[in-house]
């Protein structure tokens, strides 16, 4: 990593302000002052900062009850964002691994590990996303069989991953998905002749939202959960992207 880069990382400082520390001599790596911002420098290597220290912060990752109404961006002139949600944390670098729709509620993964991000959703990760839905109209053996089989959604060439949807009313369903299509539950229902009326995520990469938390509130995930979503749990071909 380059040695502005990490000095920012781990004081929170800006760009020109790492720079002035720089070139004011008050840098050493390994033992020795350096003044070349770009400097790449290793994980075994100590930095120090007026003779203090720099710790690299730990990767963070989050899990979020998001609320209706409520936008996953890092950033929206119209709606609250789920970055929003998390109060005084300290957004910057934090990715949305998963995004819902506006009016979509339940579990979001926030990340600043980008690859572990990638590892959730990455389509050939195929991660199961488990979502509770709420239908228009009373849900159809055919519907269930169309699921599993897989669906030819508007405006797309290739069938949907098959899925599996799990009737707990007649106008209820937890539904299963491999994928991650824009859309893809609400599209999957109408391609059906059916509407969703409400849509909550209940978990994702073996990762379930925690009942404790109320619609806004967020947690740290657990070093368990963590490792959770680093197994696989299911294999895919090239055929089916």
């Amino acid at each position: 990593m380059r040695l502005d880069k990490y000095i920012a990382h781990c004081t929170g400082a800006g760009r020109k302000e790492v720079k002035r520390w720089l070139h004011a001599e008050q840098v050493t790596v390994a033992g020795t002052t350096v003044k070349n911002s770009g400097q790449k420098i290793t994980p075994e290597q100590t930095v120090l900062l007026n003779g203090q220290t720099l710790q690299y912060p730990s990767p963070r990752y989050l899990m979020l009850n998001k609320p209706a109404g409520v936008v996953c961006a890092n950033d929206d002139g119209e709606h609250p964002t789920v970055l929003d949600c998390l109060g005084d944390t300290d957004t910057r670098d934090l990715q949305i691994a998963g995004r819902l729709d506006k009016d979509t509620t339940g579990l979001v993964l926030i990340t600043d590990d980008g690859q572990w991000n990638h590892k959730i959703t990455a389509p050939r990760a195929a991660k199961d996303k488990v979502y509770w839905v709420t239908t228009a109209e009373p849900i159809t053996e055919l519907c269930i069989t169309q699921f599993a089989k897989g669906l030819q959604l508007k405006g797309e060439s290739k069938l949907t991953l098959p899925a599996t949807l799990e009737l707990i009313g007649e106008c209820e369903a937890r539904v299963t998905l491999h994928e991650g299509r824009y859309h893809q539950v609400k599209r999957m229902f109408a391609a059906c002749g059916n509407h969703v009326r409400r849509l909550h995520r209940e978990s994702v990469a073996g990762i379930v939202l925690d009942a404790a938390l109320a619609p806004g509130q967020f947690r740290s995930l657990t070093e368990a959960e963590i490792a959770q979503t680093l197994t696989p749990n299911k294999t895919i071909t090239s055929t089916d992207l």
